[in-house]
């Protein structure tokens, strides 16, 4: 199953870094990227995540909450967040394995991990913006920040 634009964004209730769990829910209100990556520490995730920790006032100076998912343990994320220095929360879809990737269609069952899922979920909950590329395809971050424009404006 894969979400489209105006969809219902399902709700997710997962732990972050630090095992504090943040509901898609307790967001509402405000626009929120949901960015899903892979795996913490691998050469592409890590990529997209620092350019995303480098141009994060683009999203948050136009209102917009930003999180990232992965299936790694909240332990995995927390030493990665160090790393890097990612002023977003990291949380976990580890248990239920990927059960969050799974409901927003992202889950490669096969290697079990998400693939890079990106959803723009507006104030009300709905997909503004979808974009799904495979685990070795690179995003191009250009979209998510016309998408942002448009919510903004």
């Amino acid at each position: 199953m894969s979400l489209s634009v105006g969809d219902v964004a399902p709700e997710f209730s997962l732990p972050d870094q630090d095992r504090q769990v943040v509901s898609l829910a307790d967001l509402r209100g405000t626009p929120v990227l949901v960015v899903f990556y892979p795996f913490a520490f691998s050469g592409i995730c890590t990529g997209e995540l620092c350019q995303l920790r480098d141009e994060l006032a683009t999203y948050t100076d136009a209102g917009v909450k930003v999180v990232a998912i992965s299936t790694d343990p909240a332990f995995s994320l927390k030493a990665f967040k160090a790393q890097e220095g990612f002023d977003f929360p990291l949380l976990s879809d580890f248990w239920p394995h990927g059960a969050t990737a799974q409901a927003y269609g992202v889950f490669n069952d096969k290697a079990g991990m998400a693939v890079r899922g990106t959803f723009l979920v507006d104030a009300e909950g709905k997909i503004a913006f979808t974009e799904v590329n495979q685990p070795g395809d690179a995003r191009e971050q250009s979209g998510w920040k016309d998408a942002v424009a448009k919510i903004a404006a």
